[in-house]
């Protein structure tokens, strides 16, 4: 499966130190990629608890909270081959950004801001996940990474659809590329850390 920064609509490709930076530094991305993993199935269930309503929200994302904790096993079990303990959580500055852009007093437009994030986190992380598998000495990894990327931007693609069923497609396009314009503003404003997946 071809996976391109035109495929996932992202403005601004990473830095290419970040890829560097983390092949040096695994143990540390492994940690943070398990978190983010944990948060992915946490904001699924979220958004199932607070839309119970909207029966093709909860069915669509169900199944994803179970892949996405099955990735957290998944990285768990990496850490462990490698006699990593998990470590506490970091904070994620990248996430905590696009948090703030969610439109507040408007219930339509939070909802449909809260599917658009997941999907650039989605994104996000697919493209990441791309390089590493690209660029990682350690072939095991390579193949690991590679699996989550092609999973990762089916989500992403989810995350989409789910909108357009509920929100007029020409709102969710707008929106989207006003989000996607301000995720690349936030990429920007941050230093290529090598030991974080965002």
């Amino acid at each position: 499966m071809a996976t391109s920064l035109t495929t996932l609509g992202l403005e601004l490709p990473t830095d290419p130190r970040w890829t560097d930076i983390a092949s040096m530094q695994i143990g540390d991305v492994l940690i943070d990629h398990a978190y983010c993993e944990q948060k992915a199935a946490s904001s699924c269930i979220s958004l199932i608890v607070h839309y119970p309503d909207k029966a093709l929200l909860v069915e669509t994302l169900t199944p994803i909270v179970a892949e996405e904790w099955g990735h957290f096993q998944r990285v768990l079990k990496e850490l462990k081959k490698r006699n990593i303990p998990l470590g506490r959580q970091r904070k994620d500055e990248y996430v905590n950004q696009l948090m703030q852009l969610v439109t507040k007093g408007d219930a339509n437009k939070m909802f449909l801001d809260r599917l658009l994030i997941c999907g650039l986190i989605e994104a996000r992380s697919c493209e990441r996940f791309k390089l590493l598998s690209e660029n990682l000495e350690d072939e095991s990894l390579q193949k690991f990474y590679r699996e989550l990327m092609i999973s990762e931007a089916g989500h992403y693609r989810t995350f989409l659809e789910l909108a357009e069923t509920y929100v007029p497609a020409e709102k969710v396009r707008a929106r989207w590329k006003e989000l996607l314009h301000a995720e690349a503003e936030i990429m920007l404003s941050l230093s290529p850390r090598g030991d974080r997946i965002h």
